[in-house]
């Protein structure tokens, strides 16, 4: 996060309360870039957050993947749906004995132009099952995807990243309400498409 600040990018973070440490959150963001994950281990760092990420950035990145394969994240095969299920399931036994947090990205993949994808819920589901006394922290970020919008050379400069974490949701039986509500507040703080 920092050698983005030599390019003039800008971080706002912004939360609507204090986020409880006496219990497990499930930090649920949309994705834009590889760029949205270090302002949020920064930003987070409180909440020690783990996150579901896909296996191939399990290997090949220095540090980063060793901190995935060993720091409590789970890496899923996003072509074998049982296997990926296994891997949150126990991110979510892990969250809930241990009052961590999860990060999920549940459009599945980045967004390039800032445009939010369908939200995919099983992952969150099987988090929240196995988690039940998790709270569900809708987290918006926006311009994230200007910094690659060339690719990785050249990066994006003078870009403005705002983080906004909205209010905690209760987890609950009644999973698809709960994931509307939080899929709704993400999304109306988007708006880096325009």
């Amino acid at each position: 996060m920092g050698s983005t600040l030599f390019l003039g990018t800008r971080y706002r973070y912004r939360t609507a309360e204090e986020l409880p440490s006496d219990r497990p959150l499930i930090l649920v963001a949309n994705h834009q870039s590889m760029n949205d994950i270090p302002p949020l281990i920064w930003y987070m760092r409180r909440q020690h957050p783990k996150f579901v990420s896909k296996k191939e950035l399990g290997k090949g990145i220095p540090s980063v993947s060793y901190n995935l394969r060993h720091g409590g994240s789970v890496l899923i095969d996003r072509k074998d749906k049982e296997q990926s299920l296994r891997e949150i399931q126990k991110l979510g036994r892990y969250i809930e004995k241990y009052k961590r947090s999860a990060v999920i990205f549940p459009e599945g993949t980045r967004s390039r132009d800032g445009v939010p994808k369908k939200f995919h819920t099983g992952g969150l589901k099987a988090l929240m099952s196995e988690s039940p006394s998790a709270w569900l922290v809708p987290i918006s970020i926006n311009n994230s995807w200007k910094l690659l919008r060339y690719g990785k050379f050249p990066y994006g400069i003078g870009t403005f990243i705002t983080i906004d974490v909205h209010s905690p949701v209760p987890n609950s039986t009644e999973k698809n309400k709960v994931l509307a509500e939080v899929e709704a507040a993400i999304k109306s703080a988007i708006h880096s498409y325009t």
